[in-house]
C-alpha cells in the first residue's frame, strides 16, 4: 500500500509570510483539483479525563482571525470545548499529496454571525439542527424522523428561528503547519508558530 509521492517542492521562498494567505492559496488548488469537500476537516478535541476524540466536521469559513465552524453546543465535542477550549484540525488533502494541520484556542463566534450563517443553510438543514440532540443516544431512526415530523408542523411554512443551543466555533490558530509530500518519505513541511512579534516559519524535518 506504499506509494512515492511525486508531486513538486515546497522552499521557504514559496510561502506566504501570512499563514492565511498561504492557506488559502492551497485551499484554492484543492478546489480547482476537485478535491472532494475540501473544506471537510478532522477536528481534535480533549474531554475532562484527557482522553482525545476526533471527528470530521466543514469548515465554513475563515478569515485574518481564525477557521469557524457549527455545531450543536450541547454535543461531544462542545462539552469538550467549553471545559478544554482548545483543538486542533486537519485538512488531508492527499490527492494533492498535502495536508495542513492547525493548533489553537478555540471560542464561540456571537451570536449574530450564528444566525447570519443559519439563515444561509437549505431549510431542511435547518430543521435538522432542531431535530437531533447530538451525541445523545437514542433507541431507533424512527424517533428522529418523528421528531422530524413534529419540529414541520410545529414551524410550518413559517421562518425557522436559529436555536438556542445551535452556533459556530473559531478555531484561532497559535501553529499551522504545510505539508507536501516528496519522494522517498523525505517530505517538505513547514511550521508556522505565531509569536509576540507576528508569525515565524521554520522548516521541519519530515
Amino acid at each position: 500500500m506504499r506509494r512515492e509521492f511525486e508531486s513538486a517542492g515546497l522552499n521557504a521562498e514559496d510561502l506566504h509570510p501570512d499563514p492565511i494567505v498561504q492557506f488559502e492559496q492551497w485551499f484554492q488548488d484543492a478546489r480547482e483539483a476537485g478535491i472532494l469537500e475540501p473544506n471537510a476537516m478532522s477536528l481534535a478535541t480533549v474531554d475532562p479525563t484527557a482522553q482525545p476524540t476526533i471527528r470530521t466536521v466543514l469548515l465554513k469559513y475563515f478569515d485574518a482571525e481564525g477557521f469557524v465552524f457549527f455545531t450543536n453546543y450541547e454535543s461531544r465535542k462542545a462539552g469538550n470545548l467549553e471545559t478544554n477550549p482548545r483543538a486542533a484540525a486537519l485538512f488531508p488533502w492527499i490527492g494533492l499529496n498535502r495536508q495542513v494541520s492547525v493548533q489553537g484556542s478555540v471560542r464561540r463566534v456571537s451570536k449574530a454571525e450564528s444566525l447570519r450563517y443559519f439563515s444561509s443553510r437549505p431549510r431542511e438543514s435547518q430543521l435538522g439542527a432542531w431535530v437531533s440532540e447530538q451525541s445523545k443516544a437514542i433507541s431507533s431512526r424512527g424517533l428522529l424522523e418523528q421528531k422530524l415530523a413534529e419540529i414541520k408542523r410545529k414551524f410550518g411554512a413559517g421562518k425557522i428561528p436559529l436555536p438556542s443551543f445551535w452556533g459556530g466555533y473559531q478555531i484561532v490558530p497559535e501553529r499551522i503547519e504545510f505539508w507536501q509530500g516528496r519522494p522517498h518519505r523525505l517530505h517538505d513541511r513547514f511550521e508556522y508558530l505565531r509569536g509576540e512579534s507576528g508569525w515565524r516559519i521554520t522548516r521541519l524535518q519530515p
